[in-house]
């Protein structure tokens, strides 16, 4: 793994995963915990290939991607945004807390633990 600085954005490059879905999801998670703020301008195609030492094409597909999801949103001339819809963001929280959820349900059962179980270690847990 290696770690990498474009603009304000730090990345953490994972050479056996997809580099367009750790784009996506690297950009999804700082948006959620409010480390890229509404509205703010992505870096360039050119400048994010360039700072990440990755294809252009790739980089157009995780934009594409997020403007799909409706999560950036691309202004002729001027670049890529983050949306400035509040609304959107918590839908991505929403959606990203419900995925972890579901991971955490699947892993709990993969290790035989029960619900009442389960629940009584989340209650005990400490939240940092």
């Amino acid at each position: 793994m290696e770690t990498r600085v474009v603009g304000s954005l730090t990345f953490t490059i994972d050479f056996s995963i997809p580099l367009y879905e750790q784009i996506v999801e690297q950009i999804r998670h700082a948006v959620a915990r409010g480390e890229i703020k509404l509205g703010t301008k992505l870096p360039s195609v050119r400048e994010m290939a360039q700072k990440l030492k990755i294809n252009p094409s790739t980089v157009v597909r995780a934009y594409l991607e997020l403007e799909h999801e409706g999560l950036c949103e691309k202004r002729r001339g001027q670049g890529t945004f983050i949306t400035t819809s509040e609304k959107k963001v918590k839908d991505l929280k929403f959606k990203l807390a419900q995925e972890a959820i579901t991971n955490f349900i699947q892993t709990m059962r993969l290790l035989g633990i029960d619900q009442k179980t389960a629940q009584q270690w989340l209650k005990e847990a400490e939240w940092k």
